[in-house]
């Protein structure tokens, strides 16, 4: 509550205020509580004010001043009435938004210069949003209207039913489909796909956008604005639909928010069908890609409440918490200023101890969201344009940081607020600063980096297919000790066993033919002998071949190969791996290190070195030792370090063995120590982490700073 006298109160007492006559009120409800939604038809602006506030404005006449228009509140709700400071912060909320009335020479003289003040205020939140600016273009309200009717039976109980029917059918067809679905996945990026990508785009968007719109004419509302977002420069449509924060009912707001989202998935539904019953061509690569943007973004983007997209409106009306984001900054600004300034008359935005966990909540994770967000479109955009990046860049930190500090100056500085306590907001605020200082630029901190490896045996030998066949029998099963000569596999390949049957055809009919020249044409007799070798030099090779069919052990150790039983029946080409003959008494951590990291490497600063293996992340393997092996790699030591097998490193799609990577790195062998704590498998993946010298933390983001600089943009 707010103090009952206002020193400013004389500058208002005596004006006679009251609402513009084309003003709407409406009465809501709000996590139980009664507001009044105040709306301007005019920009479709919409205000809420409590019930305390509204006795006020609606008693506001031409006739009447402010003075006795408060004495008569402070008469009839004693208790509830606000007090001259509210009246003085309500009136001037109102006024600034142009929704106030009064006739005087002062009020026509300054209705230029409110409207000036709210353009230049529009300006720069268009300038701090501009990465998604918003162009007008056409007012689709009256097409709307002429297609009522046919709206009304699309969005129905019947249609809802047809709707789920669909997803139900396309869910099955992916699923049919899926391994098709995932390897055309990976060249979604691919340039030649961009042009049918952004085809997809835009066809799924201005679907989305009808969606909204047709929903909320379907409620009464009013759709009067449809154009073009830049969103990150790249046309895409929008269409204003704010007339449903007018909706009484929380549903019907929320049911707006999620229409596009619905349309979306249906769409989906409908490329599905066509992506899986159409071949290579226009209409697969456009349908498939309609199919992509219409459920990863309604997933990823549309659906997710931390950016203000359709999530977050849904998130807002199920909470019942109007304006979440502008009620999150205020919570987290009333608790800076009551807890950390000692501001007893600081007056929380939440109605409830549940409604400030909320919006505590929120608030810290929609503002880090948003950073992460926008730094990853700016280093998008940077990487493709370069100074557009820049420019982006300077005028986020323009808006996000500089404004903000001076603004913040200003308030400890000047602010009445602050009143006796200013000098204890300055020292808290010195204090914040001088910490978060010492913690990030003189403070040493932990300094580690991790990278990603495999467990090998120091002594292991490849078993290669040597003669290409089907896998017809296994004789040993993975995990058995082995010694050299042993069977391992028994391959199958009828065709070799063809080429002996006609070998040996051909060699009985040259000893015959070498018997008949000896016996009459000895001039024939060398040419026959030069083929008798031939032949039988081709048979000693074939039968080298079919000795080949049974795959031996070349060395004494343990049998690897957990797919062999699965093999059974496949076809598998010359030169294939299908297993490793392992010596179990030592191994090594094979770690890939990113150029980014290998010069601490070479600068010899490690300290120390450990391995945490997948599924036992709570046992550290000492290292006895390592060895960096002085050559760039560009192919992983196993494929379950690749995007492909679910590891981190970036591999090359057009690789489909998943080892070629995008980027060469440098290859660490680390000698571990045994210990019964872990289980030490051959080609079991895990993580070596190593310790730098300590560093205060400003040093090691300058450091990541300046390496992404120079790798990106070689700055």
């Amino acid at each position: 509550m707010q103090k009952t006298f206002s020193e400013s109160w004389y500058r208002i007492a005596d004006l006679n205020i009251t609402l513009r006559p084309t003003i709407e009120v409406k009465r809501q409800l709000f996590r139980g509580e009664e507001w009044y939604l105040i709306q301007d038809p005019f920009n479709n602006h919409f205000f809420r004010i409590r019930p305390e506030a509204y006795n006020f404005i609606s008693r506001l006449k031409k006739e009447r001043t402010v003075e006795q228009v408060w004495e008569e509140c402070l008469g009839l709700y004693p208790e509830t009435a606000p007090g001259q400071e509210e009246v003085l912060q309500l009136l001037s909320q109102l006024y600034y938004a142009d929704i106030l009335y009064y006739n005087s020479t002062p009020d026509k003289k300054k209705l230029f210069e409110r409207y000036k003040k709210r353009k230049q205020k529009e300006n720069r939140s268009k300038l701090m949003s501009i990465m998604f600016i918003r162009i007008p273009l056409l007012d689709p309200d009256l097409f709307l209207n002429r297609i009522m009717p046919v709206i009304k039976k699309i969005f129905s109980i019947p249609g809802f039913l047809v709707w789920c029917l669909i997803l139900f059918f396309a869910g099955k067809t992916l699923v049919d489909n899926f391994d098709q679905a995932l390897e055309q996945a990976q060249g979604v990026l691919a340039q030649d796909n961009l042009i049918w990508l952004y085809t997809g785009l835009v066809i799924v968007k201005v679907l989305h956008e009808f969606g909204h719109a047709v929903i909320c004419k379907k409620f009464r509302g009013e759709v009067h604005v449809m154009g073009v977002m830049l969103m990150v420069f790249s046309p895409l449509p929008y269409m204003d639909a704010t007339s449903s924060w007018g909706f009484r009912e929380p549903w019907k707001r929320m049911a707006v928010g999620a229409a596009g989202m619905f349309v979306e998935l249906f769409i989906a539904g409908l490329a599905v069908f066509v992506w899986a019953a159409t071949g290579q061509g226009v209409l697969h690569s456009v349908a498939y890609n309609i199919m992509f943007i219409a459920s990863v973004s309604t997933v990823l983007f549309n659906a997710n409440p931390l950016i203000r997209f359709d999530g977050y409106y849904i998130l807002s009306d199920f909470l019942d918490i109007p304006n979440l984001s502008g009620k999150a900054i205020h919570q987290l600004q009333h608790l800076v200023e009551k807890y950390g300034f000692g501001l007893k008359d600081s007056i929380s935005p939440a109605a409830s101890k549940t409604e400030a966990v909320w919006l505590v909540v929120y608030g810290i994770l929609s503002s880090i969201y948003r950073v992460i967000v926008f730094g990853g479109i700016i280093l998008f955009i940077a990487d493709k344009f370069l100074l557009a990046g820049l420019i982006m860049a300077i005028i986020c930190l323009v808006s996000w940081v500089f404004i903000p500090l001076t603004r913040f100056l200003i308030y400890l500085s000047s602010s009445p607020k602050l009143g006796r306590n200013r000098l204890r907001a300055v020292t808290i605020t010195t204090a914040c600063l001088m910490f978060f200082f010492l913690l990030s630029a003189v403070i040493p901190m932990p300094n580690r980096f991790r990278s990603p490896g495999i467990i090998e045996a120091n002594t292991y030998t490849k078993v290669v297919v040597p003669v290409a066949g089907y896998v017809a029998e296994t004789y040993i099963s993975s995990g058995e000790t082995v010694k050299k000569g042993v069977p391992l596999i028994r391959m199958k390949n009828q065709e070799l066993f063809w080429e002996m049957e006609r070998l040996n055809a051909q060699l009985t009919e040259t000893l015959a033919m070498e018997k008949h020249a000896m016996e009459k044409t000895l001039s024939d007799l060398k040419p026959i002998k030069k083929r008798l070798k031939t032949i039988q030099n081709a048979i000693i090779n074939l039968k080298s071949q079919i000795d080949g069919l049974v795959i031996k052990a070349r060395k004494s150790g343990t049998w690897v190969s957990p797919h062999a039983d699965e093999m059974i029946g496949t076809w598998s080409p010359r030169g294939g791996v299908i297993g490793e003959i392992i010596n179990p008494e030592t191994f090594r951590f094979s770690a890939v290190i990113s150029q980014d990291e290998a010069s601490n490497l070479f600068e010899n600063n490690i300290q120390k070195a450990e391995v945490r293996l997948l599924g036992q992340a709570d046992t550290n393997i000492k290292v006895s030792g390592y060895r960096i092996i002085p050559y760039r790699h560009e192919r992983l030591p196993s494929a379950a370090l690749g995007w492909l097998g679910g590891g981190d490193v970036a591999v090359s799609l057009s690789d489909n063995g998943g080892l070629q990577t995008k980027e060469p790195f440098f290859l660490v062998h680390a000698d571990l120590q045994k210990t019964s704590s872990a289980n030490f498998l051959h080609g079991r993946s895990g993580k070596i982490r190593f310790t730098l010298p300590p560093a205060p933390l400003l040093f090691q983001w300058e450091r990541k700073i300046r390496q992404l600089l120079q790798k990106r943009y070689r700055i």
